[in-house]
Formats: C-alpha cells, sequence, structure tokens
C-alpha cells in the first residue's frame, strides 16, 4: 500500500531527515507533561456548548497542584534547603541566579522583578529599614537576577535556536557575572530543556574536578527544578546528565499532564512559581526575624506562627478563591471571545499586576499560532492582544514591567561563540538570526506606556476590549477621576469599547468599590493569609487568566480537544510535539469504522511520514507570511483528504478546507 508521501509525491527534506536520525533526544512525546489530561479530553467541544462547564474542567486540573504540594509539606527538606541557600547567598554577599525558557524564562522575571525587587525597596522606605541597613547589602534588590533564554526580548516572543542550545546557558551565565558560590536556580518544565541544562551544568563546572567536599558544596548551592517523573527523563542524555549527578540539587514537582496537552505555561510553571516562591518568602523570613521584633515583622507582612508548611498548604485556598470566580470569569472570557470573532482588539491595563498580566497575553502566541505583540513601526494593529502600564513613554514602560532598565544580549559576544561552537549547520544558522533580534536595540520597538503617543498609533475603537487588571486598593481608584485607573477606563468607554476589570483582593479591609461599572467585573476574594512578597495574589491572577486565554482560545478553534493543534513548531522539542499531534489526529480519524467504510482502509501513518509533511508545511507558510496559519491544522488535513482520495492534495487546497471549515468541523466530516 502506497504511503502518505506516495501520495502526496513529497520526498523529504533535508531538515527533516536530520530531525527524524539525528535529533531523537528532542521526540519528547513519552513525557508526562506531553500526555491528554482526561478531565479536559473533550474541552473544545464542551466550552463551545458551555463556557463555565469549559473552563470549570481546566480549573479542576490545578487540584493536581495542590495534591503534590500536600506531599511535599510532609517532608520539607528539599524546600528548606532551598530557602537556606538564599539566606546564606545574602549574608555571604552572593548572588542568586534564577534562570529558565520560555514559561520558566518568565517565570524568572517575575521572581526578581514582581517578588523580590519591589518588596526590597518598599522594606527601605519604611521605618524597620533603620534596624537592617547595617545588617544586609545596601544593594539586596539588585542581588537577586532573573534571566531567561534570550533575555528580556524573549519576553516578547521566543528566540528560535536558542533553546536548543546548552552553550547559550553558559554564555548568560558567564555575562551576568555568575560565579562559583552564587546560588543558581534552574528551571525548565520539562526537565529536558537544553539551555537551562547547559546552564546548570555551567554552574557545576565552575567547582572544577568534584570530591566529596566539593560536591556537598556545589549541591548547597545548585538547583534544579521540573515537573515530569525522573524514570521518564533519563533516557535523555542531557537530563541525565543532571539528575545523575550528586551535585545538583533536585526539586521534581511533577503534577502530571496540563489542561491542554503540553502546555506547560499552565499547572507546571504555576506549581515551580508558587513553591520556588514560597522559599523566597521563607528565605526572608529567615534573613529578618533575628532583627526584627514579632510586631515589625507583622507590619511588613510575616505574621507570627506561619510555618513554612502553612504556607505551602496556603495554595488550596487560593486555588479555591479563583473557582468562586467561574461565574463572572464565564462572563469575561464570552466577551472577549466576542471582540476577537468581530476582528477586534483586547488592551489590557496593570500596574502591580504588569509582568502576570503581560505573561499570559505574550504566551498566547507560541501556544496557539498568533501575532507576537505589534511593534511601534507596524502600519497596523495585528497581534490581538496590547498590554499598558502607568508610564510616560516607551522606556519607562519598560522599567515598570521589569524593574529596572532593559537587558539585551551583546550580539558581538555570543555571535563569536556561535559561529565557533554550534556544529549542526541548520541550528547555526537559526540561532544568528534569532541573536540580531536580541539586542539592547530590541527595547526600543516595544511600548507598553498609557501615553498619548501609543494612544494615537495603538488607541481603541468601537468594539474592543479594555480590561484593567487591579490588586488590593487599586481597584477603588477607579473612583478617583485623576487616577491613571480610570483615565484608562474612561478613554475606552468614550471611544465605543467594553469594559472588563479583574480585581484581585488579599485585603478584606479594602473593600471593592463599584461607583465605576464596567461591562463584567471578576473579584478574587483571597482568604486572609500572610502575603509579604504578594505571591499568592499573583499566582491567583495567573491561574485565572490560564483559564481565560486557553478558553478563549479553545472558543476560537484553536485547541482540539484538549490538544495545541495551532503550536508553533518553533524548536526542536515543539517540532517533535506537532509530528506527534498530527500523528495522533490523522491515524484516531482513519481508525474509525465509519471513515472505512465510506473510503477503505489505509494503514497507520508514521512519525517519519509526517515530520517530512509537518516540514513541508512550515515552508509553505513562511513562503505566504502568513503568521497565524497553523502548521499543524494544515497537515492534518492535507494528509486526511490525500487518504481519502489517493491522490495529490495541495497546501492552497488544504488552507482552503481550513479557512472554509476549521480543523474541528472538518475532523468532525471526516467520519
Amino acid at each position: 500500500m502506497d504511503s502518505i508521501l506516495d501520495y502526496l509525491k513529497l520526498k523529504p527534506s533535508a531538515q527533516s531527515i536530520d530531525y527524524v536520525e539525528n535529533k531523537k533526544q528532542f521526540h519528547l512525546f513519552t513525557l508526562l507533561t506531553e500526555q491528554r489530561h482526561l478531565k479536559t479530553w473533550t474541552l473544545s467541544s464542551a466550552i463551545r456548548g458551555n463556557t463555565k462547564e469549559g473552563l470549570q474542567m481546566l480549573l479542576e486540573v490545578d487540584k493536581d497542584i495542590s495534591s503534590m504540594i500536600e506531599e511535599y509539606s510532609k517532608n520539607l527538606t528539599v524546600i528548606e534547603q532551598t530557602a537556606d541557600a538564599v539566606c546564606r547567598a545574602i549574608n555571604e554577599g552572593r548572588k542568586i541566579y534564577f534562570y529558565g525558557c520560555g514559561s520558566t524564562g518568565r517565570l524568572s522575571k517575575l521572581m526578581e522583578s514582581t517578588l523580590w525587587r519591589p518588596f526590597w525597596r518598599k522594606i527601605k522606605t519604611s521605618p524597620v529599614w533603620k534596624k537592617l541597613e547595617n545588617k544586609l547589602p545596601d544593594d539586596i534588590e539588585d542581588r537577586l537576577i532573573g534571566e531567561m533564554t534570550g533575555a528580556d526580548r524573549a519576553l516578547i516572543s521566543s528566540l528560535e535556536g536558542f533553546e536548543d542550545l546548552q552553550l547559550i546557558g553558559r554564555l548568560q551565565l558567564n555575562d551576568r557575572g555568575i560565579e562559583r558560590g552564587d546560588v543558581v536556580f534552574c528551571v525548565t518544565e520539562g526537565g529536558e530543556t537544553s539551555s537551562v541544562i547547559g546552564t546548570i551544568l555551567a554552574a557545576l563546572a565552575q567547582y572544577g574536578e568534584p570530591d566529596d567536599k566539593i560536591t556537598l558544596e556545589a549541591s548547597e548551592r545548585l538547583f534544579f527544578v521540573y515537573n515530569n517523573p525522573d524514570h521518564l527523563l533519563i533516557p535523555f542524555e542531557r537530563s541525565r546528565m543532571v539528575l545523575e549527578n550528586p551535585g545538583i540539587t533536585k526539586l521534581n514537582l511533577a503534577t502530571g499532564p496540563q489542561g491542554i496537552t503540553g502546555s506547560t505555561r499552565m499547572q507546571a510553571t504555576t506549581s515551580e512559581t508558587f513553591i520556588l516562591g514560597v522559599a523566597l518568602e521563607n528565605a526572608i523570613y529567615n534573613l529578618l526575624k533575628d532583627h526584627l521584633s514579632g510586631q515589625e515583622m507583622a507590619e511588613i507582612g510575616f505574621e507570627p506562627g506561619i510555618s513554612l508548611s502553612d504556607r505551602l498548604l496556603s495554595f488550596s485556598d487560593v486555588k479555591l478563591a479563583v473557582g468562586k470566580c467561574i461565574d463572572t470569569l464565564a462572563e469575561f472570557t464570552d466577551s472577549e471571545t466576542e471582540t476577537c470573532k468581530n476582528r477586534r482588539f483586547a488592551t489590557y491595563f496593570a500596574r502591580e499586576a504588569l509582568i502576570t498580566v503581560f505573561i499570559d497575553g505574550t504566551e498566547r502566541s507560541p501556544t496557539f499560532r498568533l501575532h507576537p505583540l505589534d511593534t511601534i513601526n507596524g502600519k497596523r494593529r495585528k497581534s490581538w492582544i496590547q498590554v499598558w502600564t502607568d508610564a510616560k513613554d516607551l522606556k519607562e514602560g519598560w522599567y515598570a514591567l521589569l524593574g529596572r532598565n532593559f537587558r539585551g544580549l551583546d550580539p558581538h559576544y555570543y555571535k563569536l561563540f556561535f559561529e565557533k561552537e554550534i556544529a549542526d549547520p541548520y541550528l547555526k544558522e537559526t540561532a544568528l538570526k534569532s541573536l540580531e533580534k536580541a539586542g539592547n536595540d530590541q527595547e526600543s520597538l516595544y511600548d507598553l506606556s498609557f501615553s498619548d503617543l501609543n494612544i494615537k498609533l495603538f488607541g481603541p475603537d468601537n468594539g474592543d476590549i479594555g480590561v484593567i487588571v487591579c490588586v488590593d486598593e487599586e481597584r477603588s481608584k477607579l473612583n478617583d477621576p485623576d487616577s491613571v485607573f480610570r483615565r484608562f477606563g474612561e478613554l475606552f468607554r468614550e471611544k465605543g469599547a467594553k469594559i472588563a476589570i479583574v480585581a484581585v483582593n488579599g485585603k478584606p479591609e479594602a473593600g471593592l468599590s463599584n461607583t465605576f461599572e464596567a461591562d463584567v467585573e471578576v473579584n478574587i476574594k483571597l482568604p486572609s493569609f500572610p502575603d509579604p512578597l504578594g505571591l499568592r495574589r499573583q499566582i491567583a491572577l495567573k491561574m485565572l487568566l490560564n483559564a481565560h486565554s486557553t478558553g478563549l482560545m479553545a472558543k476560537l478553534g484553536r485547541v482540539i480537544g484538549n490538544t495545541m493543534t495551532s503550536v508553533n513548531p518553533s524548536n526542536l522539542k515543539l517540532i517533535g510535539r506537532a509530528t506527534y499531534l498530527v500523528k495522533s489526529h490523522v491515524n484516531d480519524i482513519i481508525s474509525k469504522w465509519s471513515r472505512t467504510q465510506k473510503y477503505g482502509s489505509v494503514d497507520p501513518v508514521s512519525f517519519e511520514d509526517v515530520n517530512a509533511v509537518l516540514f513541508d508545511s512550515m515552508d509553505y507558510v513562511a513562503g505566504i507570511n502568513s503568521g497565524q496559519t497553523a502548521e499543524v491544522a494544515l497537515s492534518i488535513i492535507r494528509i486526511l483528504e490525500a487518504l481519502k482520495t489517493r491522490s495529490p492534495v495541495t497546501w492552497d487546497e488544504a488552507r482552503f478546507i481550513h479557512e472554509e471549515q476549521g480543523l474541528e468541523g472538518y475532523l468532525k466530516n471526516s467520519i
């Protein structure tokens, strides 16, 4: 029987042959994070029938995080070790380095810019600083560095090729001045990300030839955080080099499959953010408790009698508070869905919640194959979403996001090593192209400010939606006609846009004011629990926005079942995921009895053949310059059509079917 490549008259490209034969270490579909979760199996059809039901499915998966945290609360040794390491680093005048890639890279930025820096800046303006200034480094807010693969530009969108390089992790570690004795947290949802592994191995190499003393010293300072069972990672050489090394302390936070298959921005990164945030919280408590009175500790948010276990177990109450918002959350999701269906745009405004809002917005692009954030020199808006904050211009907007100046990669430094040390010609070419978009000059392309210029270029219009995200007292600022929150809301109202408010309230005494009314308002009312870094507020907002944006995309047809059929195959891992998705959906359809009765039986398609089709689809999409066309969907349709007719089908024909029916509609009509 002919193969699908025979029907399509297609020969595998050199890149596809290389991927299949030489990149088996990136065929990751055996990992637990790449499996389908039973609770969300029918998400796409459920949420289109009933938004609330679909969102409940997504939020239900967060219970897996609670279960994992409960287990950790029974044995606190490793988390206590991480907190002790942070405390020791500050006392010894060392640095703390968080490094991740993609979602975990954004986690690292949040650790620095939302949890650590604001806390210490607030402490420095409080009366207690007089007691602390001779006990702590004057530059304590700069001692924690949050870095991601590709540096700050990668916050906007991934830089292709970088994730697949252990080299870049080593280079960024050196570039940021991280040395032996500094504390390093390398965070990877899957446990196999090359750039993150390159970072932890480079940090370990700084300790020299191992002996018992050196191994102990390193293990007290080097931490690898991940979300897959060890036995599934051991077959991958790069993961094995970390997991079997006693000089690296491991935090395995596996919770199981994600709410959306492979979308580790959800439960995996939520669990990592919370547990590492609690470790920071506990470290700061230990750092300050001997210098401040109980009353002073309470004034800065550390109430007496709260144990590390209590801090961990508070997650369940945060999750419960998010779940109670399901009715208004469904209204919010429906409202933004309508906006997108009408080809209009969403603008989010935030201050204290800025990074969490920004992360959810930018992560929609690679997950669901959307246009990334627009640059200031674009002729028209393409991105469905933009994020603004209280800033007068572009540079101030970045500072509001990061809490410091923008930090890119020096192309001269990195190019030298890329050209010399990357052996794979395809990867070298891709990485060098990405390096051109990673420098400090990238700061000037993206404007997050609520400024006259930004309003003129990308301001609201009739049919848009403006989303105001508030934390605690920020909600009451909508009562003040002169506040930036109120001015944002009034601008959108004047232009005929809808207004949504998302408010997180961890201070019951602050109350919620309704004098400024929105079309929809979602209020997360957190239980009373000490939250000195604002960690629980950010986690609550993250879970809610993750469910919202995923539900939105499912309602718009960019999720089939609970699979990311619009995923952007932009690195070696995602190429493997995309290949596996195409193979799974095709073989599922052709195995149906009703299908075989109509069109006859055919053999299942192979990974190798599907990969050849996928690479061809990537070339096609790049050639038509259609940024939101999904290679996975087109590949599924083209293969099924060719198997049905036993004859060639062009990409243009597959694209026409996709535009007319959508992938889910097509799949329903194919059986």
